[in-house]
């Protein structure tokens, strides 16, 4: 008994919880050597959070201004916001936040469904303990109407499966996704009916994991994103400012 106790590891939401800054106000940033880095997570996880809601047109001018730093490090910053495919050029002048594009959201949950399936999977071979309060924090969310708090316990559950795989790379290769994945989540999740069912969805799957039952902690994280996915371009579709198929729409 003690043995098989010892090969369970707990992983919490405070050992793995995601470091972002707030930026929904988008403060004021002190000037120092990474302060292109800051302002680019600083308007990343505006767009990702909706606080640069899609659409929203973007001047240099105005965001060093609001956050208090010269052009320089904005620019730059919005040169890696284009990169990712975040922002756009504006007729004109200046950018646009990019539209929420339903068939990237889908690609995204493709390459996140292989991704969870496998950390679920190597999870499950080493049985492991998922705090069972990431899956309740996600129930109390899910019951209130705070979106922010919604898709972070979502974020924070599926990381927790990353670091319980025990394969760093896995965490690394999600993460440049999930700024994609909040942003839809934060858009749908204002309406949506599927805020309980999803937490049912991920106590079956931290059970699966518990229990050593490896394929069954795929399958049921693959069936996850494949519905989360589904349900997503759904509401994406029904919403303004959204594009639903990008090869229907291209010239």
């Amino acid at each position: 008994m003690a043995r098989a106790t010892s090969q369970r590891v707990l992983y919490t939401e405070f050992h793995y919880a995601i470091a972002r800054p707030v930026t929904a106000a988008l403060a004021e940033l002190p000037a120092h050597p990474g302060l292109v880095e800051r302002v680019h997570r600083a308007l990343r996880d505006a767009i990702g959070d909706g606080s640069l809601a899609p659409g929203a047109r973007l001047t240099q001018e105005d965001l060093a201004a609001r956050l208090a730093v010269s052009r320089q490090p904005v620019l730059q910053a919005l040169r890696l916001l284009k990169q990712e495919g975040l922002v756009h050029d504006a007729p004109g002048r200046g950018l646009l936040v990019a539209p929420l594009d339903a068939e990237r959201i889908a690609d995204v949950y493709e390459v996140r469904a292989a991704l969870d399936a496998l950390a679920a999977r190597l999870a499950a071979q080493r049985r492991a303990l998922l705090d069972p309060q990431l899956v309740e924090r996600g129930r109390r969310a899910a019951c209130g109407r705070d979106i922010g708090a919604m898709v972070e316990a979502d974020e924070a559950f599926h990381h927790a499966i990353y670091a319980a795989s025990g394969n760093v790379l896995i965490a690394q290769s999600a993460q440049p996704h999930w700024v994609q994945l909040r942003r839809a989540m934060a858009a749908v999740l204002q309406s949506s009916r599927q805020r309980e069912p999803i937490w049912d969805e991920h106590a079956a799957i931290a059970d699966a994991i518990e229990r050593g039952a490896a394929a069954e902690a795929a399958r049921r994280v693959e069936e996850h994103a494949r519905r989360a996915s589904v349900h997503l371009r759904a509401r994406l579709a029904e919403l303004p400012s959204t594009t639903t198929d990008r090869r229907r729409s291209a010239p």
